[in-house]
């Protein structure tokens, strides 16, 4: 059964309280690829009643917030598995002609910044009622950020949602621990230990307590070099096997951060037992008349088999959110969702992706997971790889085997990006590609050099432009080798810090020279918590405190996007 949505679910449920409602900026879909899914399946499981509320109407008289009364426990808020701004606007900011997260993919189902809007508006209706917000909107806007819409820094979403307690990252664990902590009657002011929220005080930890102190809100207002300070701290706790905890000041109060949960943040068995929840894997049957949902269309046969991204790209904020260090779910795990699909009767035999943030960081870890948690790189990868990073691709290549195998699947493709700088120079990657290449892609491989230039690719956290180049031969060796003629589509940004119209002509020259077209352009739209849009607005590599060139205007950036496909025309 799908979780209540109306009093009239509730009733025919027999419930006389809900335990938590949750509030979400996306149509509610009961499958795992979607965070709200998934927190509300996690506390069902813990014997909590939970209730969902998706796309309330902020416009009208506000009956969707009211139509259920208040929770007994608390009202957790998200604006839907996107930042509400990315999803509504382009890098140029001109509005989106569609919302993939929406029936129908109509806009305007959900306000800009909704995180703030829903929050105001319970906070007023329902002052008494805790209120935790999360997903992706809280969790990069934790502190004091940068937002490009209004080019200016905003304080913490705390601030601005006037919320109890933002959870941050992947909030399985954190939210049951909240969850049972005001069923023992414990106040929402008292919960202050729980890794991974955020919570304001106003006074700084105890004594005896070890945290590091960032710039207030006010000083990253005034300085940009404080802002740039206040990122090289927040990157380096979050990607700590063990981080500190945080605290900025916000005029008489702190913003306290706890530290994530340790390593990977979750077991192999904690994820398993997560997938195997009682999902419908579909729309709720609210929707059942309606248009399709364009993001469940796309992903309703597609399979989430780890989480965690360590290759720490500067415009990315997986890492950010996710984690640094990646948690894997079984093989066994993996293989009976696959059964459990082939088995649905609107299956039609396809698998759209075996993956995660990246497709093939799959079961990869440190060899002596020591040695990582002495470590606060960004990235495993870059400037080089790890010298302890165990890449190995067998585990994910007999994955792959063993889920063809199953009955009922008559092709999987690999819907993630594949990352080409862990493909490079040893047998097990080449095995993999080599089945990657024979069994899992529709005649395209889509991968992301993002740019020919290295000191661009410097800025981007990204491997020499020649690492493409070599991944390339050995794509065209592969496929001359199994008889097959499969194209190689190449990803590419333009206006990334660093980046230069100069830059753009040289990229646009080489993949000429390379016979290569790009498909697809992405101009850089800054996001918080990003090293690139940390270098977009202070103008600072954070680290170095180097001046780094932005192309800021619409003009610069049309320069640089537009030059590059005059050079890129198909013959």
């Amino acid at each position: 059964m799908f979780l209540p949505t109306s009093k009239k679910e509730i009733d025919a449920l027999g419930w006389d309280y809900i335990d938590v409602i949750l509030i979400t900026g996306d149509a509610y879909i009961d499958h795992p690829a979607f965070g709200i899914a998934i927190i509300a399946r996690v506390l069902e499981s813990h014997r909590f009643r939970v209730a969902v509320i998706p796309q309330p109407n902020w416009r009208d008289d506000l009956r969707d917030f009211k139509k259920l009364g208040a929770p007994r426990l608390f009202f957790g808020v998200s604006s839907g598995a996107m930042d509400s701004m990315v999803n509504h606007y382009t890098a140029t900011k001109r509005l989106r002609s569609n919302d993939a997260y929406t029936v129908g993919g109509i806009t305007k189902q959900r306000p800009d910044y909704a995180l703030s809007v829903y929050t105001n508006i319970l906070k007023k209706l329902y002052p008494q009622t805790p209120l935790i917000i999360g997903g992706i909107e809280a969790s990069l806007r934790r502190f004091s950020h940068y937002d490009y819409w209004q080019n200016k820094v905003l304080p913490s979403m705390l601030i601005q949602c006037n919320a109890d307690i933002l959870v941050y990252g992947m909030g399985e664990k954190a939210i049951v621990e909240i969850a049972n902590e005001l069923k023992k009657g414990t106040h929402i002011t008292n919960i202050q230990s729980i890794p991974q929220t955020v919570y304001i005080s106003n006074t700084k930890p105890k004594n005896n307590t070890h945290y590091k102190t960032l710039h207030s809100h006010e000083e990253c207002t005034k300085n940009k070099k404080a802002y740039a300070a206040n990122f090289t701290i927040i990157e380096k706790e979050s990607n700590s096997w063990s981080g500190q905890i945080l605290v900025q000041k916000y005029d008489s109060q702190y913003i306290i951060a706890n530290p994530p949960y340790e390593g990977t943040g979750i077991t192999t068995q904690e994820l398993d037992a997560i997938y195997a929840l009682p999902y419908t894997k579909k729309p709720h049957i609210r929707y059942r008349k309606k248009a399709a949902i364009p993001a469940f269309e796309m992903i309703k046969n597609s399979i989430t088999i780890h989480r965690g991204c360590f290759g720490g790209c500067s415009f990315c904020t997986i890492s950010a959110h996710q984690g640094k260090f990646v948690a894997s779910r079984s093989g066994n795990s993996v293989l009976k969702e696959v059964e459990t699909i082939s088995n649905d009767a609107d299956f039609n035999g396809h698998i759209t992706d075996l993956g995660g943030p990246s497709a093939n960081m799959y079961a990869m870890q440190g060899k002596n997971l020591d040695i990582c948690k002495l470590c606060h790189r960004a990235s495993c990868i870059f400037p080089e790889k790890c010298k302890n990073l165990d890449a190995n691709h067998e585990k994910l290549t007999s994955l792959y085997k063993a889920s063809r195998k199953i009955s009922g699947i008559k092709h999987i493709t690999i819907g993630s990006g594949v990352r080409i700088d862990l493909l490079q120079n040893n047998k097990s990657s080449q095995n993999y590609l080599t089945e990657l290449l024979t069994y899992h892609v529709s005649g395209r491989l889509k991968v992301a050099p993002e740019h020919t230039e290295t000191h661009v690719l410097q800025r981007m956290r990204k491997a020499p432009f020649s690492t493409f180049e070599s991944f390339k031969i050995d794509f065209e060796r592969i496929n001359n080798a199994i008889g097959k003629k499969q194209q190689l589509i190449p990803y590419f940004i333009s206006s990334h810090p660093g980046c230069t119209k100069d830059d753009m002509r040289k990229l646009a020259q080489k993949l000429k020279t390379l016979n290569l077209f790009a498909e697809q352009v992405q101009d850089f739209t800054p996001t918080p918590m990003t090293l690139a849009t940390t270098m977009y607005y202070t103008g600072l590599d954070p680290y170095t405190l180097q001046k780094v060139f932005v192309a800021r205007t619409k003009v610069e950036k049309d320069e640089q996007k537009g030059f590059f496909f005059s050079h890129t025309k198909r013959k």
